[in-house]
C-alpha cells in the first residue's frame, strides 16, 4: 500500500473539513486507490505538531471544535515536496511561484483556489488541453451571486447582505466580494493556469455590486434579463480582455438561472464546442474535497 504523508497548513473551515474527509474516506481510498493518507504535520497560528508516525486526526478535529489551537495536541512543536493551496496567494505572483516550483522539481497543485469543488481550473488545463479557448465566463463569487438573487427578488443591497452574513455566506468585511476583487482575483489564476496568459490583478477591468440598484435590477427584469457579476475573458487577436463587472445577461443564457448559493463557468473553444459546468456549495466540504482531489493526483504520479 502505498503512503502519502501531508503537512497541512492552516486548520479553520477548509483544513478541518480536509482532516474530517481524510478519516471519513479513508477505508475507500484503501480499498480503490491502495493508498494511505497519512497526516504527519498540521499548523495554525497558535504553532505547529508533528509526528511522522502520524497524528490523531480526531484529537485535532475535537481541539478545533472546542476552539483551541494546534498549541493544546500533545506532539505540538516547531516544525522533492508537492504543494496543495486552497488559498489564494498565487494571484500575487503566480509566474514566479511557478518558475520557483520548476526549478525545485516541485508542483503547486491549486484547483480549489477557484470556485471551491467545481473543477473549474481541471476542466480548462486536463480536458480542453487541445483548444483554443476563445471566451471564458464565469459566475465565480457565490456571495455576490447569492446577494443579486436576493435583490431580484426584491431585497435591498443592504438587506441582502446582512442576511448573507447571518447565514456565513458573507465576511463581516464583506469588501473583497462585493467590490468584485474576490472574483478578480479567481480570473487571474485562471488566466494564468488555463489561459496560459500571464495576468496580474492590474490588468482586469474591476466593478463590483455596490453600485447596483433595485431599478436596474427591475429594468433588466422588464427587458427579460438578470443582472449577474461576471467574470470574463474573451480571445481578441493574441490577447485577452479580462473584466469583472455585473452583466446583464438574457434569461436563455446559461448563467442567467444561476440561483442563490450557486458558481458556473462557460468555456467556449475552437475544437471543444462550448462547455458549461456549474456547482452548489452550502459549506466548506466541497472546497475541502477539491483538495483532496489535488492530493490524489499527487499521489497517483508518485
Amino acid at each position: 500500500m502505498k503512503t502519502v504523508r501531508l503537512s497541512i497548513a492552516g486548520l479553520g473551515n477548509v483544513g478541518r473539513r480536509l482532516l474530517e474527509l481524510i478519516e471519513v474516506k479513508r477505508d475507500l481510498l484503501r480499498a480503490r486507490y491502495d493508498l494511505e493518507l497519512r497526516v504527519v504535520a498540521a499548523f495554525d497560528t497558535s504553532g505547529g505538531a508533528e509526528n511522522r508516525a502520524g497524528l490523531d486526526a480526531a484529537k485535532i478535529i475535537a481541539l478545533k471544535r472546542e476552539k483551541k489551537g494546534i498549541a493544546a495536541y500533545p506532539q505540538f512543536g516547531r516544525a522533492d515536496r508537492r504543494v496543495i493551496d486552497a488559498a489564494r496567494p498565487l494571484v500575487l505572483a503566480y509566474a514566479e511561484l511557478a518558475a520557483l516550483a520548476r526549478a525545485n522539481g516541485a508542483k503547486i497543485l491549486h484547483s480549489a483556489t477557484v470556485t471551491g469543488g467545481l473543477p473549474t481550473l481541471n476542466i480548462g488545463t486536463r480536458d480542453l488541453g487541445a483548444s483554443v479557448i476563445e471566451k471564458f465566463e464565469g459566475i465565480v463569487n457565490g456571495t455576490t451571486n447569492y446577494i443579486l438573487a436576493r435583490m431580484t427578488e426584491g431585497q435591498a443591497f443592504d438587506t441582502a447582505l446582512k442576511h448573507a452574513q447571518e447565514i456565513g455566506m458573507a465576511e463581516a468585511d464583506p469588501a473583497l466580494d462585493v467590490d468584485g476583487w474576490d472574483a478578480a482575483n479567481k480570473l487571474v489564476i485562471i488566466a494564468n493556469a488555463v489561459l496560459n496568459y500571464p495576468t496580474t490583478l492590474k490588468d482586469l477591468t474591476v466593478e463590483g455590486i455596490r453600485e447596483v440598484t433595485q431599478d436596474e435590477i427591475q429594468h433588466a427584469a422588464e427587458h427579460r434579463q438578470v443582472i449577474k457579476l461576471i467574470a470574463s475573458a474573451e480571445k481578441i487577436g493574441n490577447h485577452y480582455r479580462l473584466s469583472v463587472r455585473p452583466t446583464r445577461l438574457e434569461l436563455v443564457h446559461p448563467l442567467a438561472g444561476v440561483g442563490a448559493g450557486m458558481m458556473a463557468v462557460i468555456y467556449h473553444t475552437d475544437i471543444n464546442g462550448t462547455i458549461t459546468a456549474l456547482i452548489q456549495e452550502h459549506d466548506p466540504y466541497p472546497t475541502a474535497a477539491a483538495v483532496l482531489r489535488d492530493i490524489l493526483q499527487v499521489a497517483s504520479e508518485k
